[in-house]
């Protein structure tokens, strides 16, 4: 049976420790989904489109025998429906700290009472990375702030160019 994980998320935008996260994920399972969130509720700065390709664009280098083929597909229902209707049987979620914690903990309670056959795995940001979140990313970059140490390059320039028009 192949291991397929789902990995979701808003991504808006992409940072390292989105990235850290999907490439060691990758190499747990035999194919990692990147589920991108649809929400307008959450008003997010850049369009699906916009998020897609910026994932697409940092994820392509996460080749070869140690990773699991990724793919990058939108849902906008349950994690567990889109999971389920991807076969896959195993959640991704990224640990920051404590608050996060709280959150994912109770999260996968009800994702296991959705769906039991899906396991939630959580995997710590790497230290460096913890104190990331794409909210303050946005902020930073909003007030002419250099994002560098959180973002790639792309999609710095990307962030820049939001702003500037």
């Amino acid at each position: 049976m192949a291991r397929i994980g789902v990995y979701p998320g808003t991504f808006d935008p992409i940072h390292y420790g989105h990235i850290d996260i999907i490439q060691r994920g990758a190499k747990l399972v035999d194919k990692l989904i990147i589920a991108v969130a649809i929400n307008e509720n959450k008003k997010p700065l850049f369009t699906l489109d916009e998020r897609v390709a910026m994932l697409r664009h940092e994820t392509d280098k996460f080749t070869g025998p140690e990773y699991g083929d990724i793919d990058i597909v939108p849902f906008q229902n349950l994690i567990t429906e889109f999971a389920a209707e991807n076969s896959a049987n195993v959640i991704v979620r990224g640990l920051r700290g404590t608050v996060d914690f709280d959150y994912e903990f109770q999260m996968a309670g009800m994702n296991a009472v959705l769906r039991p056959e899906i396991e939630t795995i959580f995997l710590m940001a790497a230290s460096e990375h913890q104190a990331i979140a794409s909210s303050l990313i946005r902020e930073i970059a909003k007030m002419g702030g250099n994002v560098s140490a959180f973002t790639p390059e792309n999609v710095r320039d990307k962030l820049i160019a939001k702003f500037a028009g």
